[in-house]
């Protein structure tokens, strides 16, 4: 395969990983998001390669590797000088905790592989040769801009409950659509959000907020209800949410991270106390929270300022006074 949007040793790299382990008889591809981005022409920055070899046969044929997951099935093969994590093909089962599977199985069959995975536009493979293996029409919805499960949308979601947010994340990201059993699927199941930890619901939020097109992300997040129903306190109904998405679309001119997350709290009508006892439960770390409240403070102090002036003074000679 030719790749056009990775580096060219990276890519070189794990072509050597890939022949290797096509020398001793068993298949291999590179897999999910790094022919997800090379189809679309974004940037590749890690790839990842799934076989059909088992783990313990893959540590055997790499002299450096790391067994990030052995059960399940994962080794990290480290070569010329760039990390790969290299997973036997397996299939899951029993998500008690609806996150992470109790049961899993390795499979001959690299189709039952994708089969498991949660957007068709993840469950592509693709091996030296160039030639796609893609049963689910992963480069079709890619063409269409279009986010949708494998499968059964409710089995995905019950599933792993994170992939809800993973869904919104992604149309927000890449500015695609929903597809519509996927959303209907969402909704469905949108109440086991309460499931996921605070840590992992915040860590997608963030990459919604700071992304190229945040105000899709935060239509979408209105209009699903999902936040509400996460164990982290957000008070704030959809309609609202939904406002303040629609007079903000300038957050996406930010460059700084803190200040988007200081306009959408603004624009929610926290004050610096309230945004920063709000971001401490959803864990944001101090330095981020401090950051924030101290803009918060700049707008308090310029609204107290505007408030105490008296009628006709301008803004600049409030803040004088």
């Amino acid at each position: 395969m030719e790749w056009t949007m990775a580096p060219s040793g990276m890519a070189e790299a794990a072509g050597k990983v890939i022949a290797g382990l096509l020398e001793i008889g068993r298949e291999a591809y590179y897999v999910g998001g790094c022919i997800r981005d090379e189809l679309l022409g974004r940037p590749v920055h890690d790839m990842d390669l799934t076989t059909s070899a088992l783990p313990e046969e893959v540590m055997g044929l790499f002299t450096r590797c790391i067994p990030t997951g052995l059960e399940h099935g994962t080794v990290t093969v480290l070569q010329d000088g760039y990390s790969f994590e290299v997973t036997t093909y397996r299939t899951e089962s029993g998500y008690a905790d609806h996150r992470r599977p109790e049961h899993v199985f390795f499979v001959s069959d690299v189709k039952e592989d994708l089969r498991r995975r949660d957007f068709t536009i993840n469950a592509i493979c693709c091996g030296l040769d160039g030639v796609l293996v893609d049963p689910f029409g992963g480069a079709r919805d890619l063409s269409a801009r279009l986010i949708r499960c494998v499968g059964s949308a409710e089995e995905r979601f019950d599933e792993d409950a994170l992939r809800m947010l993973r869904c919104i994340r992604f149309a927000s990201v890449l500015d695609f659509a929903v597809a519509k059993n996927t959303w209907r699927g969402l909704l469905r199941q949108r109440d086991k959000l309460a499931h996921i930890a605070v840590e992992r619901v915040r860590s997608e939020t963030e990459r919604i907020i700071e992304g190229p097109h945040p105000w899709r992300g935060l239509g979408l997040l209105a209009r699903s209800g999902l936040l509400s129903r996460g164990k982290a306190p957000f008070p704030w109904t959809g309609s609202i949410l939904a406002a303040a998405a629609a007079i903000l679309p300038g957050i996406g001119e930010l460059q700084s991270a803190r200040l988007r997350w200081a306009l959408l709290l603004h624009a929610l009508g926290q004050s610096a106390a309230s945004a920063d006892e709000l971001l401490r439960a959803w864990t944001f770390p101090g330095a981020t929270r401090s950051a924030v409240a101290r803009v918060l403070r700049v707008r308090e102090a310029w609204d107290a300022a505007l408030a105490s002036a008296p009628e006709g003074d301008g803004a600049e000679e409030a803040l004088r006074r």
